[in-house]
Protein backbone atom coordinates (compact mmCIF):
# COMPACT_ATOMS: atom_id res chain seq x y z
CA UNK A 1 0.00 0.00 0.00
CA UNK A 2 2.73 2.19 0.54
CA UNK A 3 4.31 1.69 -1.81
CA UNK A 4 1.70 2.26 -4.60
CA UNK A 5 0.50 5.38 -2.43
CA UNK A 6 4.12 6.87 -2.95
CA UNK A 7 4.09 6.46 -7.04
CA UNK A 8 0.78 7.65 -7.23
CA UNK A 9 1.54 10.64 -5.27
CA UNK A 10 5.11 11.44 -7.10
CA UNK A 11 3.48 10.81 -10.74
CA UNK A 12 0.81 13.34 -9.86
CA UNK A 13 3.02 16.35 -8.37
CA UNK A 14 4.65 18.35 -10.69
CA UNK A 15 8.29 18.28 -11.55
CA UNK A 16 9.55 21.37 -9.48
CA UNK A 17 7.42 20.26 -6.34
CA UNK A 18 9.35 18.32 -3.47
CA UNK A 19 7.79 16.06 -1.49
CA UNK A 20 8.14 15.64 2.11
CA UNK A 21 7.09 12.05 3.71
CA UNK A 22 5.31 13.10 7.17
CA UNK A 23 6.36 10.03 9.28
CA UNK A 24 5.06 11.21 12.98
CA UNK A 25 4.30 7.64 14.78
CA UNK A 26 5.51 5.25 11.90
CA UNK A 27 7.59 2.56 12.69
CA UNK A 28 10.52 2.26 10.72
CA UNK A 29 9.49 -0.70 8.78
CA UNK A 30 6.82 1.58 7.29
CA UNK A 31 9.42 4.73 6.78
CA UNK A 32 11.94 1.85 5.03
CA UNK A 33 9.43 0.84 2.55
CA UNK A 34 8.48 4.62 1.39
CA UNK A 35 12.12 4.79 1.19
CA UNK A 36 12.69 2.12 -0.84
CA UNK A 37 9.44 3.28 -3.54
CA UNK A 38 11.09 6.72 -3.76
CA UNK A 39 10.66 8.75 -0.99
CA UNK A 40 13.70 11.60 -0.88
CA UNK A 41 12.66 13.28 2.08
CA UNK A 42 11.63 12.55 5.51
CA UNK A 43 9.75 15.24 7.87
CA UNK A 44 9.21 14.64 11.56
CA UNK A 45 7.66 16.92 14.44
CA UNK A 46 9.63 15.49 17.08
CA UNK A 47 13.41 15.79 17.65
CA UNK A 48 13.81 12.21 20.30
CA UNK A 49 11.08 10.55 17.94
CA UNK A 50 13.22 11.62 14.85
CA UNK A 51 16.46 10.25 16.71
CA UNK A 52 15.46 6.97 16.97
CA UNK A 53 13.76 6.52 13.79
CA UNK A 54 17.46 8.24 12.00
CA UNK A 55 19.13 5.72 14.17
CA UNK A 56 17.56 2.50 12.79
CA UNK A 57 17.84 4.18 9.05
CA UNK A 58 20.36 4.00 7.10
CA UNK A 59 19.46 5.04 4.12
CA UNK A 60 20.59 8.51 2.28
CA UNK A 61 17.64 10.47 2.77
CA UNK A 62 16.94 13.99 3.92
CA UNK A 63 15.45 14.64 7.31
CA UNK A 64 13.74 18.02 7.85
CA UNK A 65 12.01 19.08 11.02
CA UNK A 66 8.30 19.57 10.42
CA UNK A 67 7.02 20.26 13.98
CA UNK A 68 7.55 22.71 16.49
CA UNK A 69 11.22 22.75 17.66
CA UNK A 70 12.43 24.63 21.40
CA UNK A 71 15.81 26.07 21.40
CA UNK A 72 16.76 23.26 23.57
CA UNK A 73 16.79 21.09 21.43
CA UNK A 74 18.42 22.90 18.83
CA UNK A 75 21.72 20.81 19.60
CA UNK A 76 20.36 17.71 18.67
CA UNK A 77 18.15 18.69 16.01
CA UNK A 78 21.37 20.31 14.33
CA UNK A 79 22.71 16.83 14.38
CA UNK A 80 19.94 15.18 12.93
CA UNK A 81 18.03 17.72 10.27
CA UNK A 82 19.18 18.79 7.26
CA UNK A 83 15.98 21.35 7.12
CA UNK A 84 14.08 23.11 9.69
CA UNK A 85 10.89 24.01 8.60
CA UNK A 86 9.62 25.77 11.28
CA UNK A 87 12.20 28.59 12.43
CA UNK A 88 9.74 31.18 14.32
CA UNK A 89 11.99 32.99 16.40
CA UNK A 90 15.53 34.87 16.54
CA UNK A 91 16.10 32.87 19.58
CA UNK A 92 16.24 29.60 18.45
CA UNK A 93 17.88 30.59 15.10
CA UNK A 94 20.47 32.01 17.28
CA UNK A 95 20.42 28.24 19.59
CA UNK A 96 20.82 26.53 15.90
CA UNK A 97 23.47 28.61 14.68
CA UNK A 98 25.37 28.03 17.43
CA UNK A 99 24.62 23.91 17.41
CA UNK A 100 25.95 24.17 13.69
CA UNK A 101 29.16 25.65 13.98
CA UNK A 102 31.26 22.45 15.28
CA UNK A 103 29.23 20.44 13.19
CA UNK A 104 31.00 22.49 10.47
CA UNK A 105 27.50 23.18 9.06
CA UNK A 106 24.65 25.33 7.60
CA UNK A 107 21.55 24.57 8.54
CA UNK A 108 18.69 25.85 5.83
CA UNK A 109 15.91 26.58 7.42
CA UNK A 110 12.28 27.93 6.32
CA UNK A 111 10.45 30.56 8.30
CA UNK A 112 7.03 29.46 9.59
CA UNK A 113 4.41 31.36 8.96
CA UNK A 114 0.94 31.97 10.97
CA UNK A 115 -1.16 32.78 7.94
CA UNK A 116 -4.40 32.58 10.07
CA UNK A 117 -2.68 34.93 12.39
CA UNK A 118 -3.92 32.71 15.14
CA UNK A 119 -2.06 33.55 18.80
CA UNK A 120 -2.63 30.23 20.62
CA UNK A 121 -0.73 28.94 17.44
CA UNK A 122 3.47 28.49 16.95
CA UNK A 123 4.91 30.80 13.77
CA UNK A 124 5.47 34.31 12.94
CA UNK A 125 2.65 37.30 12.21
CA UNK A 126 2.97 37.44 8.46
CA UNK A 127 3.77 41.66 9.42
CA UNK A 128 6.82 40.83 11.44
CA UNK A 129 8.40 37.96 8.98
CA UNK A 130 10.34 40.43 6.92
CA UNK A 131 12.25 42.49 9.66
CA UNK A 132 13.15 38.88 10.83
CA UNK A 133 14.33 37.51 8.35
CA UNK A 134 16.94 40.46 8.22
CA UNK A 135 17.79 39.87 11.23
CA UNK A 136 18.69 36.01 11.25
CA UNK A 137 20.46 36.49 7.40
CA UNK A 138 23.00 38.06 10.04
CA UNK A 139 24.03 34.83 11.72
CA UNK A 140 26.45 32.43 10.39
CA UNK A 141 25.51 28.70 10.30
CA UNK A 142 21.89 29.38 9.36
CA UNK A 143 20.69 30.66 5.93
CA UNK A 144 16.76 31.45 5.27
CA UNK A 145 15.32 29.44 2.22
CA UNK A 146 11.94 30.01 2.19
CA UNK A 147 8.64 30.25 4.18
CA UNK A 148 6.60 27.16 5.50
CA UNK A 149 3.01 27.64 6.74
CA UNK A 150 -0.28 25.01 7.91
CA UNK A 151 -3.00 27.68 7.89
CA UNK A 152 -5.74 27.04 10.23
CA UNK A 153 -7.24 23.29 10.74
CA UNK A 154 -10.22 22.91 8.64
CA UNK A 155 -12.27 20.16 6.76
CA UNK A 156 -12.64 21.68 3.51
CA UNK A 157 -9.25 22.54 1.30
CA UNK A 158 -10.62 25.18 -0.42
CA UNK A 159 -10.86 27.17 3.06
CA UNK A 160 -7.35 27.08 3.31
CA UNK A 161 -6.81 28.59 -0.06
CA UNK A 162 -7.01 32.17 1.41
CA UNK A 163 -4.30 30.84 3.77
CA UNK A 164 -1.68 29.96 0.81
CA UNK A 165 -2.44 33.07 -1.31
CA UNK A 166 -1.43 35.28 1.80
CA UNK A 167 1.90 33.13 2.24
CA UNK A 168 2.77 33.00 -1.57
CA UNK A 169 2.37 37.22 -1.97
CA UNK A 170 4.48 37.45 1.48
CA UNK A 171 7.51 34.93 -0.26
CA UNK A 172 7.46 36.80 -3.18
CA UNK A 173 7.17 40.10 -1.23
CA UNK A 174 10.64 39.35 0.87
CA UNK A 175 12.58 37.46 -2.30
CA UNK A 176 11.77 40.75 -3.80
CA UNK A 177 13.85 42.48 -0.58
CA UNK A 178 16.89 40.79 -1.73
CA UNK A 179 18.10 40.24 1.53
CA UNK A 180 21.69 38.98 1.99
CA UNK A 181 22.42 35.56 2.87
CA UNK A 182 18.44 34.10 1.92
CA UNK A 183 17.55 32.29 -0.80
CA UNK A 184 14.02 32.30 -0.74
CA UNK A 185 13.45 29.17 -3.08
CA UNK A 186 10.95 26.92 -1.15
CA UNK A 187 7.64 27.42 -0.32
CA UNK A 188 6.46 24.62 2.10
CA UNK A 189 2.82 24.48 2.22
CA UNK A 190 -0.30 21.87 2.13
CA UNK A 191 -0.29 18.73 3.79
CA UNK A 192 -2.65 15.09 2.72
CA UNK A 193 -5.92 17.15 2.44
CA UNK A 194 -4.91 20.40 0.93
CA UNK A 195 -1.56 19.68 -0.98
CA UNK A 196 -3.28 20.03 -4.11
CA UNK A 197 -4.74 23.44 -3.37
CA UNK A 198 -1.54 24.67 -2.34
CA UNK A 199 0.26 23.59 -5.42
CA UNK A 200 -2.21 25.60 -7.34
CA UNK A 201 -1.02 28.84 -5.05
CA UNK A 202 2.54 28.36 -5.37
CA UNK A 203 3.72 25.45 -3.14
CA UNK A 204 6.61 23.70 -4.17
CA UNK A 205 7.13 21.41 -1.49
CA UNK A 206 4.32 19.18 0.08
CA UNK A 207 4.14 17.32 4.05
CA UNK A 208 2.12 14.53 3.09
CA UNK A 209 1.50 11.60 6.06
CA UNK A 210 -1.64 9.80 5.77
CA UNK A 211 -2.37 9.75 2.10
CA UNK A 212 1.11 7.76 2.10
CA UNK A 213 0.91 5.67 5.31
CA UNK A 214 -2.81 5.47 5.73
CA UNK A 215 -4.61 7.36 8.61
CA UNK A 216 -2.90 6.69 11.92
CA UNK A 217 -4.21 4.04 14.45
Amino acid sequence: MIKDNIIRIQAELPKAVQLVGAVKTRTAEEVLEAIEAGLGIIGHNYVQEAERLFNLISQPVKWHMIGHLQSNKAKKAAAIFDMIETVDSLKLSKALGKACTPLNKTMPVLLEINSGEEHQKAGVMPDNAPRLIEKISSLSNVKVMGLMTMGPFTDDPEESRPYFKKTKALFDEIRALNIENTEMSILSMGMSDSYRVAIEEGANMVRIGTKIFGERV
